[in-house]
């Protein structure tokens, strides 16, 4: 096989993300198809790759999983693991069992960079810790109050800091580079607020105004629960060109029932719901999350969680119109994202809970500080310079570059977490439906005529509807069961019956009981009568939406 040589210990540009998924496809021709699904505003493609071979049957008649990445554009590790996804599975195939095994049986669809034009305006200099789509450059939609800018001309945002008696912060006695958080009651020493670095729009001469971005945060841009009042969420449902394509790709692909979305940062695998707690939630699909999020957390190391339940801060204010909740809440998919890249953890922060975060002590500050300083350089953390600022006055303008530091790992730490990543992508594909037909009979009863037996069943962890969500929203498609023949004529039962669907073996591990307990069916037989009127053939296929078809044929004489 061929080899294509790709480093993941860098973050590639546009062009160059686009030359080694073109490498790759070409490299790959049998198993791997680079396709554009939309043009981005300032008109990218945002590329697909498809692995399938086609050999053992086409993609859409095979169970697929969906991986996507860097829907938010300062989130630069994941579309390297995307990329190192696509690099594996093509890579390995032939020489790894069981990647050739799932290349075999199923169809991948992978984004690698959803946001290109936002990744490569968070890039290059100044590096803009922002989220958008560039529909509006960063801060352009802003109305008033800060303004993102690297107004020390460095070439990197960083923060100010600014001389406050009402300050939140001080300067650590240890490090004067290092900030802390002023203590309750604290009086009498040298006090700070820290901002972004820019200028103010409309400056009252007080207040030093924030807004919330309202530019492509397009993981609120989905249906389900949309709300023009969430930051970034656009004007409507898949109003923003990537987000619709996103939505069109996974529509059009029925066979979809696995999913990936890649962020950054935290080190957490994140499960549903979005907006609901764990007690609303189906104790079947609750369970089954739970036991996959395992696997994940055993090759990651990162814990699942629920998005609701452990990293809602505030639960009046849930997140609404996410990829996530369109995905699993409607459609039944069992849809993961993973927070890639946790610097606090990995600084040796004891953090709270899971959602970032810890008391920004002088020794937990100052783990943090040392970390960056020794593992990411001057690209992580700038020195604290003087500066006239035109609105503020004397400030120092400097401290922890975010998109270098926080929001993406080391590029030396990054090969090890695609990996470990995508390992967990390939577990969680490996626990699809899969329909098999398990055994084909005629008997003879006399005149030319057939009984056909046939027992369709599904092999695989899922079931066949993937969740209880996709019964309840009635968008699960039963099996069905077709027969054909070719020299004969059916004589008994319909061409096609519909069986349903049938259980995976998550359903047989819980709940558990040693008096014993009935289980939904993981096969059906289904029979036929049929007449032959000279030698011919009789094909029983198997099919299910999501977890693929199967045919049989038996050689029948008169």
């Amino acid at each position: 096989m061929p080899n294509v040589d790709i480093a993941f210990d860098t973050y590639y540009t546009y062009a160059e993300m686009t030359s080694r998924l073109a490498a790759l496809a070409d490299a790959y021709p049998d198993l791997a198809t680079l396709t554009s699904v939309a043009k981005t505003l300032q008109g990218r493609d945002v590329w697909l790759i498809e692995i399938n071979n086609p050999k053992t049957g086409p993609a859409a008649e095979k169970p697929g999983y969906y991986i996507d990445a860097q829907i938010h554009a300062e989130e630069h590790a994941t579309s390297a693991t995307a990329l190192y996804a696509v690099w594996y599975l093509l890579s390995q195939y032939g020489s790894n069992e069981e990647v050739t095994r799932l290349v075999d049986s199923q169809a991948f669809y992978i984004l690698p960079r959803i946001n290109p034009d936002g990744a490569e305006l968070s890039l290059v200099p100044p590096y803009y810790n922002w989220c958008g789509n560039g529909r509006f450059m960063p801060g352009a939609d802003r109305i008033e109050g800060l303004i993102p800018e690297d107004i020390d001309g460095d070439g990197y945002l960083v923060w100010m800091r600014v001389p406050d008696s009402r300050g939140e912060w001080k300067k650590s006695t240890e490090n004067p580079d290092i900030m802390v958080q002023r203590e309750p009651g604290e009086e009498g020493g040298s006090y700070f607020r820290i901002y972004p670095e820019g200028t103010i729009r409309n400056f009252d001469g007080v207040n030093v105004k924030v807004e919330k971005p309202f530019d492509g945060n397009m993981n609120r841009n989905f249906p389900t629960n949309w709300s023009p009042q969430e930051y970034g969420a656009g004007t409507h449902p898949l109003s923003e060109p990537e987000a619709a394509a996103m939505a069109k790709l996974i529509l059009d692909r029925p066979n979809i029932c696995g999913m990936c979305a890649y962020h950054t940062h935290g080190g957490l695998i994140l499960r549903p719901s979005m907006t609901r707690p764990d007690s609303a939630m189906g104790a079947r699909d609750i369970n089954l999350y739970k036991e996959i999020g395992k696997v994940g957390t055993a090759l990651t190391g990162y814990p699942t969680v629920s998005i609701y339940e452990d990293f809602t801060p505030d639960k009046t204010k849930v997140r609404r119109g996410g990829l996530m909740d369109w995905t699993y809440e409607e459609m039944g998919i069992i849809s993961f994202g993973t927070e890639l890249w946790d610097l606090e953890r990995t600084a040796g922060v004891d953090k709270l809970g899971y959602l970032n975060l810890y008391p920004r002590t002088a020794e937990i500050q100052h783990k943090v500080y040392d970390y960056v300083v020794k593992n990411v350089g001057e690209k992580g953390w700038r020195p604290w310079k003087s500066f006239e600022h035109p609105q503020l006055g004397t400030i120092e303008i400097g401290g922890m570059v975010n998109i270098w530091a926080y929001r993406n790992p080391p590029p030396h730490l990054l090969e090890e977490i695609c990996h470990n990543n995508v390992l967990f992508n390939l577990r969680h594909a490996a626990a699809a439906p899969q329909i098999r037909i398990d055994d084909v009979t005629a008997e003879a009863l006399g005149a030319g005529l057939y009984k056909v037996r046939a027992v369709i069943s599904n092999h695989g962890y899922l079931p066949t509807n993937l969740s209880d969500v996709a019964i309840e929203n009635k968008v699960a498609k039963p099996v069905l069961a077709m027969l054909s023949v070719e020299g004969g004529a059916l004589l008994m039962n319909p061409q096609t019956v519909e069986l349903g669907n049938l259980a995976g073996r998550n359903e047989r591990l819980y709940p558990w009981s040693p008096w014993g307990q009935q289980w939904t069916a993981t096969a059906k037989p289904i029979e036929w009568l049929v007449r032959m009127d000279q030698p011919g053939s009789i094909t029983i296929t198997g099919v299910s939406e999501k977890g693929g078809t199967q045919r049989r044929t038996i050689e029948m004489g008169a």
